[in-house]
């Protein structure tokens, strides 16, 4: 094992360790839940995916999970994420998320190595992350909310998190995809105050998926499980099924959710060199779809690395 592989092995034994020492409370929610299109992004959930292709990478996801239902929680991320040496892959993150009188923000950073042999190429991530909740100041207008309430205003400056996470991500005979996140290793609460929300809980998420290209079609089926325990979220698993066509131009895929919610999604995507926009529609077979639009998931992909232009040979 060379001193580099020893140095960060070292680093996530130490991140193991210090999550006894340091945990201080969990978080309110379990963002990494929020998402569907994880499974397209991985680096939404996944620090290990930093970097794990060989561009660089802006994304932009917008989630509304029950459009039209007044209050109906609504989520922004930015993401960036590619490869700065043969090894070493960066990332960076910013998340808003609105429900309700609830308002969360998350800004993160993550770093990843890659070991890549014959056969396999997997990377291993850690992130550093700030997570505040508070309440939003806009509900104030509502005749039913005392502006001089203590308890209102004491949480108007909401609960600040340092966290850090680990992840792993890897691709085997380029066809075998797999991965594991264990979020809020360590969590330590910055703002004053007790969290009020009883002991951590131990959270995950696995992932595995397979690539199979259908000769003579120009088709790429890739069937994928994403299972996920998450802090103060619900037991659940997706399972994803995706098609592409036409050299990877255009993409369809359903999937299904089971355990803590029960939905359907629908997705269809296009790319244009480097250009990739993706939309699901999720459909709750819990009887709250009555009321509500169901999910609507938009992301667009920039894929922003120099282009290579072509060498014509010079002939005298």
């Amino acid at each position: 094992m060379t001193q580099t592989n020893k140095i960060f092995f070292l680093l996530v034994a130490l991140v193991f360790t210090s999550s006894i020492l340091l945990a201080q409370g969990p978080r309110l929610i379990g963002e990494r839940s929020i998402y569907s299109h994880h499974f397209l992004n991985p680096v939404l959930v996944n620090p290990g995916a930093s970097g794990f292709e060989d561009h660089q990478e802006l994304l932009v996801n917008y989630r509304n999970s029950w459009a039209t239902f007044p209050g109906s929680p609504r989520t922004v991320t930015f993401s960036y994420n590619g490869p700065v040496g043969n090894r070493i892959g960066i990332g960076a993150l910013l998340m808003t998320d609105k429900f309700a009188a609830l308002e969360t923000t998350k800004g993160q950073v993550s770093v990843a190595y890659g070991i890549e042999s014959d056969n396999n190429k997997i990377s291993f991530g850690l992130s550093a992350e700030y997570i505040q909740h508070r309440l939003s100041g806009s509900n104030f207008d509502n005749i039913l909310v005392d502006e001089n309430d203590v308890q209102i205003i004491g949480r108007l400056d909401g609960s600040q998190f340092f966290d850090i996470s680990f992840g792993a991500y890897g691709l085997y005979d380029n066809k075998i995809i797999y991965g594991l996140t264990l979020p809020t290793l360590v969590s330590s609460r910055l703002s004053d105050g007790a969290d009020g929300s009883g002991g951590r809980e131990f959270g995950f998420i696995a992932n595995l998926g397979y690539r199979m290209p259908l000769d003579g079609y120009d088709v790429t089926i890739e069937p994928s499980v994403y299972i996920k325990q998450l802090m103060l979220v619900p037991f659940h698993a997706d399972l994803n099924l995706k098609a592409q066509f036409l050299e990877e131009r255009l993409t369809g895929g359903v999937s299904y959710t089971l355990g803590g919610d029960e939905k359907f999604g629908f997705l269809i995507g296009t790319k244009l060199q480097t250009f990739e926009f993706l939309y699901t529609y999720n459909i709750s077979m819990r009887s709250f779809q009555n009321y509500n639009n169901g999910g609507h998931e938009f992301t667009l992909k920039f894929n922003i690395s120099p282009v290579k232009s072509e060498v014509i040979p010079v002939t005298q």
